[in-house]
């Protein structure tokens, strides 16, 4: 059994996905961001920069915070979604570091400066939709390439296609990158996706291009 601690926010539906994809058994503990439950002591304890996700793995005794720690985890835990042949294993863990360092960070500046603080900094706007643009630009040519971002389904998508889900609040239209179009509509497709995306808000639905 796995407790989950988690809001509808990109990194938290990375985990409850991958925990669906996974077909792992789990307990959702809604951590309402907007209300400042991630300062809560009890949050603390298991995840001390006080973001969410994060999960406790009761057979296994321990906590993890960070989502892409998480998704390391899970996928040795189970042996899946991640290859066994080394040079492809690096391959997913490549792209996973590409979201954490890239696609997500700089797409959250974008959702703070252009979807929640528009006009305020203009140059921040810019700066970040600019970046916004090329960072799709990159993921468009791999997925040209792959059907897969690692080339086989694998935690480095599970770790993307959440931020990508949040196109509109970053003035990104699919149509100008279709690789990514057409990747985006087949992880949507999936039912563990669609049941990870609705965690802990069951009615939440996916948006569509």
């Amino acid at each position: 059994m796995i407790d989950l601690y988690t809001w509808g926010t990109p990194n938290g539906r990375k985990v409850s996905i991958a925990l669906e994809e996974l077909e792992l058994e789990y307990t959702v503990h809604p951590i309402n961001i907007m209300k400042d439950d991630q300062f809560q002591p009890h949050f603390l304890k298991i995840s001390p920069n006080n973001k969410i996700p994060a999960i406790v793995d009761r057979e296994a005794g321990m906590s993890l915070m960070e989502s892409g720690a998480i998704l390391l985890y899970l996928a040795e835990k189970t042996g899946k979604l991640m290859p066994k042949d080394a040079a492809k294993r690096w391959r997913v863990i490549e792209w996973l570091m590409w979201q954490m360092g890239g696609f997500g960070p700089m797409l959250g500046q974008t959702h703070h400066f252009n979807k929640f603080n528009p006009g305020k900094a203009p140059y921040a706007q810019e700066r970040y939709l600019k970046e916004t643009q090329r960072l799709y630009g990159v993921l468009d040519k791999q997925l040209t390439e792959n059907n897969f971002v690692a080339g086989e389904y694998s935690i480095a998508d599970i770790s993307i296609w959440p931020w990508a889900s949040r196109f509109e609040w970053q003035d990104v239209d699919l149509n100008k990158f279709p690789a990514v179009k057409d990747w985006y509509q087949k992880m949507a497709e999936r039912g563990a996706v669609q049941r990870g995306y609705k965690v802990p808000n069951a009615s939440d639905e996916i948006p569509l291009p």
